[in-house]
């Protein structure tokens, strides 16, 4: 492969474009790595089999996402054009009167009213007036809201940004993989300023349901190791800006591509660097749900790799990570690495997990792929009620043991999706799409629970002691 990976010492990296049918089967049989082409590994062998049948799998999961890639997203503007044609219409029933009226309205995707289809899972816009700044929660509430919004088209971004929560919108963008060959890591920043305080905000996005690129990010099992660093998740980073050629060079090093957009780490740290300047005051949170999440605690992980003042600035003003429903992103030395330079340079990292969110427990930790989680983590169950512990209950998901509980507790979730209204008040109304997916959840459970919608209501109804003084664990 075209790839200079000199920046680490060892690596794993898949590439499913030059995968055969025959080469692939021959994976599982033989731990020649050597002789498969869409394996470039620092190793010559692989003797795990278990290790060998994730490469498989892997690639089969990417190889089929890139098969349906056009098809996938087809789909996914067609549900959610009808889902914007029922809510643009007032209902179901309001679309059939317009349809035969002749005054059917039709909705623009780039519209401020045009939701995504995660946004249609849960509609709240405004954010919660109980919680103000100074309160535990504040920063928390804040951060999931703007991880929610993240999904939806700049537009409606920057009229909730500006009209609803009376702050200032800072930019959407869309950044460049260099390994995708093409921009498909999206975030956007806001500024909360008033008299006292000046916070900034960077939101990334997670991965959108019929999005195959991102999916892919999620399913690259790809790593690479860095000198006295470890082991991190190689789709992850190379979502974040990592340069196929070169790595994670100093950002004097790095010449812009005016042909195409620019690269979410160097791009994002140039803007924050400009913004702190303009306020010794300032400061700056990051946040992000699902592959969002990944790609905030990565973003101080890559500051650390450099030195010099803009690097110190950046570490020195970040007042904390909050993450919503993060996938594993590195081995258990990446995970000591950051808990050191947390401490080191006092950054706060809350770490959400709401029930049985299955994307919390992927990668799996285990022997063959070795993914750990690290930090304080903040899990929240039925009720909402949080314990700061360091792994949540049944890390790795796939469990007989788990089948019968996890289940109950959906259904427990269905029910309450029908009462919640009545104890927490109109806010909290869960609308027929989402009752949808929490019935679903009887046949999968954790996957309603990795939706916006719980973690919101986590910030908002969990208690704020866990935000004063929070433990750190590094997850064994």
């Amino acid at each position: 492969m075209a790839c200079d990976k000199g920046f680490s010492c060892t690596y794993m990296l898949l590439e499913p474009k030059d995968v055969g049918f025959f080469d692939l089967i021959h994976i599982l049989f033989s731990n020649n790595l050597e002789r498969r082409r869409f394996v470039d590994s620092s190793e010559e062998t692989e003797d795990d089999f278990e290790r060998r049948w994730l490469i498989f799998l892997s690639i089969v999961v990417q190889k089929v996402l890139q098969f349906v890639a056009k098809p996938m997203a087809t789909i996914g503007w067609g549900i959610e054009m009808c889902l914007n044609l029922i809510s643009s219409n007032q209902s179901l029933v309001g679309l059939i009167l317009d349809f035969l009226r002749g005054k059917v309205i039709i909705p623009e995707k780039d519209s401020r009213m045009f939701l995504s289809f995660i946004g249609h899972l849960d509609k709240r816009v405004e954010l919660d007036k109980n919680i103000k700044h100074g309160d535990g929660r504040y920063n928390a509430a804040l951060s999931m809201m703007a991880s929610k919004i993240s999904y939806e088209n700049t537009f409606y971004i920057r009229t909730t940004v500006q009209e609803n929560w009376k702050m200032e919108f800072l930019g959407s963008y869309d950044f460049w993989n260099d390994y995708q060959e093409k921009a498909t890591t999206q975030a956007f920043m806001l500024r909360d300023r008033s008299d006292d305080h000046d916070t900034i905000v960077v939101a990334f996005r997670g991965t959108e349901p019929f999005d195959a690129d991102a999916w892919c990010s999620d399913f690259d099992i790809s790593w690479y190791q860095l000198e006295g660093v470890g082991r991190i998740h190689g789709g992850f980073m190379k979502a974040l800006g990592l340069q196929k050629n070169v790595g994670w060079p100093e950002p004097e090093e790095v010449k812009q591509d005016d042909s195409r957009p620019a690269l979410a780490y160097y791009a994002i740290r140039d803007m924050l660097k400009k913004l702190l300047l303009e306020n010794a005051k300032a400061k700056f949170i990051l946040t992000g749900h699902s592959l969002g999440g990944a790609l905030a605690i990565l973003f101080p992980a890559v500051l650390t790799f450099h030195k010099g003042k803009d690097s110190d600035l950046l570490l020195e003003r970040l007042e904390g990570v909050y993450i919503f429903g993060q996938p594993r992103v590195g081995d258990k030395d990446f995970g000591q690495y950051m808990e050191k330079k947390m401490i080191e340079h006092n950054i706060k990292y809350f770490r959400f997990v709401y029930g049985n969110d299955m994307v919390p427990r992927l990668p799996y930790d285990d022997k063959a792929l070795m993914f750990k989680h690290f930090g304080t983590c903040l899990y929240y169950n039925r009720q909402y009620e949080v314990q700061v512990v360091p792994e949540e209950p049944n890390k790795n998901y796939f469990s007989p043991k788990g089948v019968i509980p996890m289940t109950m507790n959906a259904f427990g979730e269905l029910i309450r999706s029908f009462t919640i209204p009545d104890r927490f008040g109109p806010d909290y109304k869960e609308g027929p799409l989402f009752k949808m997916f929490r019935l679903m959840g009887l046949v999968m459970p954790g996957a309603a629970a990795h939706c916006p919608q719980d973690y919101v209501n986590a910030t908002r109804l969990g208690s704020s002691h866990v935000f004063i003084q929070p433990k750190r664990y590094l997850c064994n």
